[in-house]
């Protein structure tokens, strides 16, 4: 059994199709053959179903991997409030677990080729009360893939990100950036020409683009090879 290799997938900001951009990328991975591994450590905004607290972001990515192993372990920890992470945690009298957000990872390490992790909102988003997503990236160690959004003021949300993670306490390696359109079309003359100035201004390879509802990336990636071992230990 190999080295399980991984990608941490953020974004410019909340609501930009990082799942949306992670699925896609696990339906492709599975398609090849690979073992996928999902993580999302933490999930809110999720939904009740019966006596259970349901992210669907987390059941997304899960059901492009082709619903490896035990879907539970997707997302360990759920909150309902569409909230920060530990935001929404008080609103139930409760906490994030910032030792389960790492040590939830390894139930993946363990039985996958590859695995993506997801982040909450941006960059600096907070995930606990000690923790920004830029933390777990630092310490799982994998390359940063930022999904940033195809409308105007896309490049200095980006430009931000990038230079965010590469100043970071560890700096974030970056691989590259997918810029998704998750909204319908708009008369935003910007479409055409942000690709183009991102890869001018930011110095990030613009690794796709994903037009409105599209199920396929506009030109072929090769994700595996993008992702690297992580720092954090299986077992």
């Amino acid at each position: 059994m190999g080295e399980c290799h991984g990608l941490f997938i953020t974004g410019t900001d909340t609501g930009v199709g990082k799942t949306y951009v992670g699925a896609m990328i696990a339906r492709q991975l599975a398609a090849q053959g690979r073992r996928v591994g999902v993580y999302k450590p933490a999930a809110s905004g999720c939904r009740r179903q019966g006596s259970q607290t349901v992210s669907d972001d987390a059941l997304c990515l899960w059901e492009a991997a082709g619903r490896p192993a035990d879907g539970d372990h997707v997302c360990p920890q759920r909150f309902l409030a569409p909230l920060a992470p530990p935001v929404a945690a008080r609103a139930e009298a409760r906490q994030v677990d910032p030792q389960l957000l790492r040590t939830g990872l390894r139930y993946w390490l363990d039985r996958s080729d590859v695995v993506l992790v997801e982040g909450v909102g941006g960059l600096f988003s907070p995930i606990s009360e000690k923790d920004l997503v830029a933390d777990l990236a630092a310490d799982f160690g994998f390359p940063l893939l930022i999904v940033s959004r195809n409308v105007l003021g896309t490049i200095n949300q980006t430009l931000l990100t990038v230079a965010a993670a590469r100043s970071f306490r560890t700096e974030l390696l970056v691989v590259g950036i997918v810029l998704n359109h998750p909204a319908a079309p708009a008369d935003d003359e910007s479409l055409s020409t942000n690709a183009q100035e991102l890869a001018r201004w930011c110095h990030v390879p613009i690794l796709a683009q994903v037009g409105w509802q599209a199920q396929q990336f506009d030109r072929a990636v090769d994700w595996f090879s993008l992702a690297r071992p992580g720092l954090y230990p299986a077992g």
